[in-house]
């Protein structure tokens, strides 16, 4: 059998495993590093189910709770359109918040439906509460390609797009918003989504099984070929066997 792994073509077909091996391994790794990431905000979402708010602040990460004290200013509110909550379409209300420095926080208060004459009319938005407030929610990170356009007079958005909504403000906004809880919104809350880490897992091990599955079905071929060979050998007559 080493004679015939020693062959050109056997060692030309090892090559070929190695690399595709290899291949698998990295799209392993990749995926274990997706899983890690996903696990991480996982983690994150759960611990701040139960933690205590803290003062907000530009650096805080992704889905900590934080509480936030400001005025809402309700004329410059954003509508995101095609926002879905619970299988349907509506509209998440973005309200800046403009805290005692002059800057502002944008606040997503919750989600409303459309307006039952259809997507054409504004929906129906409760008022932002007056005077001084605090809010607490969890930080969410800016969203990409907002498209932020003026329909009727009011700002309308594809996303949650920070950067691009602050151009349209008269003041400074923070650079990530705040998700309302529950207690800081008379609107349908935004459900807290988590991230399939589990299935990046199962990538991960898939990939890292169909890598050693290739040295198995190489080593498998190999041996195959050399069994093969071998039985026409043994089936011929020895000479002189047999003679008187």
């Amino acid at each position: 059998m080493l004679r015939l792994f020693f062959t050109p073509r056997w060692l030309g077909l090892l090559c070929l495993t190695a690399v595709a091996a290899t291949v698998m391994i990295f799209l392993g790794r990749w995926q274990w590093a997706r899983y890690e990431l996903r696990s991480d905000i996982n983690a994150r979402i759960t611990a701040g189910t139960t933690a205590e708010p803290v003062p907000y602040s530009a650096g805080a990460k992704e889905w900590t709770r934080v509480s936030v004290t400001g005025e809402f200013d309700p004329n410059l509110e954003i509508l995101v359109r095609n926002r879905t909550v619970a299988g349907r379409n509506g509209y998440e209300i973005l309200t800046p918040l403009l805290l005692a420095d002059g800057t502002a926080v944008l606040v997503d208060r919750g989600w409303v439906p459309p307006h039952p004459s259809g997507p054409v009319e504004k929906p129906h938005v409760p008022a932002a509460p007056g005077g001084t407030v605090t809010v607490t929610g969890r930080v969410r990170a800016t969203e990409p390609d907002p498209k932020v356009e003026l329909r009727d007079g009011q700002w309308q958005a594809r996303r949650v797009g920070v950067p691009e909504i602050a151009t349209k403000l008269p003041y400074r906004v923070a650079p990530a918003y705040v998700t309302a809880d529950d207690e800081s919104t008379d609107l349908v809350p935004i459900p807290v989504g988590r991230e399939n880490d589990w299935l990046n897992l199962g990538y991960a091990v898939q990939w890292w099984i169909f890598a050693s599955g290739a040295f198995f079905a190489y080593f498998w071929l190999l041996r195959r070929e050399h069994r093969q060979s071998a039985v026409p050998m043994a089936a011929q007559p020895v000479l002189g066997k047999g003679l008187p």
